[in-house]
């Protein structure tokens, strides 16, 4: 059952909401394939891509006729059609050709236009010409950079949106990690990188013997998607006594055969990798005992605050204290004039991974990029952008507010149909007519025939 939808017209945009993705499209201007992409990618998010029958339906029931239909977003890139949103190939499941479509007629037809409550075959795609003019159909998405915690890929549904995980994660936003089962070697030297938790998915544990035994085993076991690890835990046979020097270090914990005695040394309490971190520890004789010494790193992104490693020292206690990892911080961004500024922060205002949208005003058009990310650098990529008015907006082919200079045929007979053409515009403020439109009317009051009118065709 889709869930209930409404509508408004805004200006010249007309949407219909569903949830949190809404469709739009113009209610007063056709354009060209490119033009209405960029239209799109201008207000909205992109031209829409369709991922199912249902939508289909559910746009062909929503949606107003119009005779010229409307663009959808495939395009035919390198002799293969593609979702040019995704730079996915359209696959043989997901296409909805109309009979004998498509045919390439005139061998110029690279892009697709939807048959909205047409006659026959209404829903079904169409080749046809990028220069024709139609509706911009365009969407707003539902999915964002940081959604699914970055460990899934967003796949939009009508309504919402669902994560598909990558392996080794798990839950509806990917939160999750698969987990494997601790592991606790006995007369093996053992010493893991745990990037996600504690012998969770990805964790690496590398093994070896007390010189004088021989490991029989793997020497390196990884927490595999399946919550399994990767070989059986190695094994160390063999027997080899050493003076370790263990007076006041060392404390003996069970019977031993008189020419060997076992040793256990002092334990620390067990260490952890800070938030966006990792631990990289090396144990000398036993997990987190005397002599253990562990190092501390952060991911790509974060600056490591506190001692860079920590050692288990005799007293049972850690050198330092806990270090933690802060995200770099880039320079605060502010609107451009006439415009908005629009922020997504992932681990703090203006840090690595925060993400900027820009915006214009109505009646301006913005020029440069249209978002900006915070890098590990400490530096935004691309480069501020401005927001500029009617004159700059033409020149790039969007909409602007404009006056359009009616034909000589069409005005009323000299003088009166001059003098009413002048007092329009002359008396109309700077922002509707277009650049140089009076200047061009006084040329015409200039060179007009003042004998008896004539019509021009």
């Amino acid at each position: 059952m889709l869930p209930s939808t409404s509508s408004s017209l805004i200006g010249a945009v007309t949407w219909v909401e569903v949830g949190a993705w809404t469709y739009h499209y113009s209610d007063r201007g056709d354009y060209a394939w490119e033009q209405a992409r960029n239209y799109c990618q201008t207000f909205f998010t992109d031209l829409v891509a369709i991922q199912n029958k249902q939508e289909i339906e559910y746009l062909n029931r929503s949606l107003p006729f119009h005779k010229r239909y409307y663009w959808i977003g495939i395009r035919k890139l390198h002799g293969t059609w593609t979702w040019v949103g995704t730079r996915k190939a359209l696959t043989k499941e997901a296409e909805n050709w109309a009979a004998r479509e498509p045919n390439n007629r005139r061998s110029n037809q690279d892009c697709v236009e939807i048959y909205i409550k047409r006659p026959q075959e209404s829903g079904k795609w169409n080749d046809e010409s990028c220069n024709q003019k139609k509706k911009a159909l365009c969407y707003r998405a539902s999915c964002q950079p940081f959604q699914c915690s970055q460990r899934g890929e967003c796949v939009e549904t009508i309504g919402s949106y669902r994560c598909e995980c990558y392996p080794g994660f798990h839950g509806p936003e990917c939160e999750n990690v698969v987990q494997c089962a601790k592991l606790e070697p006995r007369g093996v030297h053992m010493n893991c990188s745990h990037p996600y938790g504690d012998f969770s998915y990805n964790s690496t544990c590398v093994f070896r013997c007390q010189e004088g035994f021989e490991q029989r085993g793997a020497d390196t076991l990884r927490c595999l998607p399946s919550q399994q690890w990767s070989a059986d835990t190695p094994t160390c046979t063999g027997r080899a006594c050493q003076d370790l020097g263990v007076s006041g270090i060392f404390n003996i914990i069970y019977p031993v055969p008189e020419t060997c005695s076992p040793i256990a040394a002092i334990s620390c309490p067990v260490l952890s990798a800070p938030d966006q971190g990792e631990l990289n520890c090396s144990h000398l004789y036993g997990d987190f005992t005397f002599g253990s010494k562990c190092a501390f790193s952060c991911q790509t992104g974060f600056a490591l605050t506190g001692p860079e490693s920590r050692e288990c020292t005799a007293t049972g206690t850690w050198t330092g204290d806990s270090p933690h990892c802060e995200a770099i911080r880039c320079p605060v961004l502010s609107a451009p004039d006439e415009g908005e500024l629009n922020c997504s922060h992932l681990y703090g205002d203006f840090t690595f991974g925060s993400k900027c949208t820009f915006s214009c005003q109505t009646g301006f058009v913005l020029t440069g990029a249209e978002s900006r990310e915070c890098t590990a650098t400490g530096t935004w990529t691309g480069d501020s952008p401005h927001c500029e008015g009617n004159a700059a907006a033409r020149a790039q082919g969007l909409p602007s507010a404009q006056c359009s200079r009616p034909r000589r045929a069409e005005l009323l007979p000299p003088p009166r149909g001059l003098y009413l053409w002048l007092h329009m515009c002359l008396l109309l403020p700077d922002w509707v007519c277009a650049d140089g439109a009076r200047e061009s009317q006084v040329h015409s009051h200039r060179d007009m025939d003042w004998g008896q009118p004539t019509m021009q065709r």
